[in-house]
C-alpha cells in the first residue's frame, strides 16, 4: 500500500477528508504521518483521533528552513513515504524537501490557479467580484502556487454569495476532488 505524509497548519478539513475517504475505501493509501508547523492546530487532534503519528514543530526554534526540513526528512525517510500531500500547510517548501521528494509533493489551493495565488485566495476572489473561482491541485515547486497543475474544478460565485458561503462551496469541492485525484496519482507511482 502506498504511503502519504500530510502537511497541515490549521483546522485540517482536507486532512480529515483524506482520512474519511480511506475509511470508506474511496482512497487506497495509508497516512504515515501528519507534519504540522503549529503544535496547537486542530489537525493534530484529528491525527490523534485517527491514530496517525504526528510531528509538530515551531519554525522559529530553528535557525533556517533547511534545518527544520532536515528534521522533517529524518522523520519521513524511515516511513518510505511515496507522496507528500499539502493540505492547508502555510509554508513554502524549500530545497531540502523538494530535492528529496522531487515530483512527489502536491498541494491543494482554493482558486483556479494561476488566479489568486497565496494567502486568502477565497477572499481575493471575493474582493475581485469574480463570477467563477474554484479549486486547483498542483505539483509543488519553489514558487508560491506555481507548480504544474494536476486537476482543477470550477465553483460558481452567486450574486448573493458571502465569503462564508463561498468557502463552504469551495471546501465541498476540495473534500471530494483531493481524495479522487490522490487515488489517480498514487496508482501511477
Amino acid at each position: 500500500m502506498k504511503k502519504v505524509a500530510v502537511f497541515a497548519s490549521g483546522n485540517g478539513s482536507n486532512f480529515q477528508a483524506i482520512i474519511d475517504a480511506i475509511k470508506v475505501d474511496e482512497l487506497s493509501c495509508e497516512v504515515a504521518m501528519l507534519i504540522c508547523d503549529r503544535p496547537d492546530a486542530k489537525c493534530i487532534n484529528r491525527a490523534e483521533t485517527a491514530d496517525i503519528p504526528t510531528f509538530a514543530f515551531i519554525p522559529k526554534e530553528f535557525e533556517r528552513k533547511a534545518d527544520y526540513e532536515a528534521e522533517i526528512l529524518a522523520k519521513l525517510q524511515p516511513l518510505d513515504v511515496d507522496l507528500i500531500v499539502l493540505a492547508g500547510y502555510m509554508r513554502l517548501i524549500g530545497g531540502t524537501l523538494l530535492s528529496a521528494y522531487e515530483g512527489r509533493i502536491i498541494n491543494i489551493h482554493p482558486s483556479l490557479l494561476p488566479a489568486f495565488p497565496g494567502k486568502d485566495a477565497i477572499g481575493q476572489a471575493f474582493q475581485a467580484k469574480v463570477k467563477v473561482t474554484g479549486v486547483t491541485i498542483h505539483y509543488v515547486d519553489e514558487g508560491m502556487d506555481t507548480g504544474p497543475i494536476i486537476a482543477q474544478e470550477t465553483v460558481t460565485v452567486d450574486e448573493d454569495e458571502t465569503y462564508e458561503s463561498l468557502e463552504v462551496k469551495i471546501q465541498k469541492v476540495e473534500h471530494r476532488l483531493y481524495p479522487s485525484t490522490l487515488n489517480k496519482l498514487l496508482a501511477k507511482i
